[in-house]
């Protein structure tokens, strides 16, 4: 697959040689010469110095035959620009644009624009190196608002059907039992021992494990 990378900054360079790596072949678009040091003298793709929402910077990068653009530069409004321009001039639909203001990255997912809200992802796992004693966090969507999260199921639970953890906001789409995962039906009961992996509103996650731990202590379910 050949990729647009807009910004060639700590993002950008490792995103183009990754992919360079992997087989593909990627074309770097930065406004400053100097950011393609970065890239290494390995780097076998093309370096275009241009501002990426131009329309032939993205030509002579090769969007017409590009199955993927992403955009990292430091700017959100320059982000979704040129996000945009992909999607709806050249009809890309892997597009990816980095945005710091969680609430825009929100806004243009509901456009049907992928985005990587940076701050929240990044606190996120800050967070959980910091603070190891918090609940795993697997996966964060990129506005940051659903979660896939790893929960021990406490023993009071055992025998009851799994289906009565689930809520409007928090599903349990997993079971691990035995060493081994499995996904639950309607008749799926607790064992001893079970993990589940739960789909979950980051909102209603004190939530859910507010119930698990009033299960603990008998007091739930």
């Amino acid at each position: 697959m050949h990729v647009v990378i807009v910004g060639c900054g700590r993002v950008g360079s490792t995103l183009g040689k990754e992919l360079t790596a992997a087989g593909h072949t990627v074309a770097v678009i930065d406004r400053k010469p100097e950011a393609f040091s970065r890239l290494g003298e390995k780097f076998s793709g093309q370096k275009i110095v241009g501002i990426g929402f131009d329309r032939d910077t993205l030509i002579e990068a090769g969007i017409q035959k590009a199955g993927a653009l992403a955009s990292v530069t430091n700017g959100d409004n320059s982000n979704i620009l040129i996000a945009r321009v992909a999607r709806e001039e050249f009809g890309i639909e892997r597009v990816v644009a980095r945005i710091y203001d969680p609430k825009r990255a929100e806004i243009y997912e509901r456009l049907g624009i992928a985005t990587v809200a940076t701050v929240k992802w990044t606190s996120e796992r800050i967070l959980r190196r910091i603070l190891p004693e918090l609940p795993a966090i697997e996966w964060t969507d990129p506005s940051a608002k659903v979660v896939l999260v790893e929960r021990e199921l406490p023993k009071h639970l055992v025998g009851k059907r799994v289906i009565t953890l689930d809520s409007a906001t928090a599903r349990v789409v997993a079971i691990r039992r035995l060493g081994s995962a499995m996904i639950p039906t309607t008749d799926t009961v607790v064992q001893e021992g079970d993990v589940a992996y739960v789909s979950a509103e980051i909102s209603s996650l004190a939530a859910f494990d507010a119930e698990l731990a009033a299960s603990r202590n008998g007091k739930g379910h």
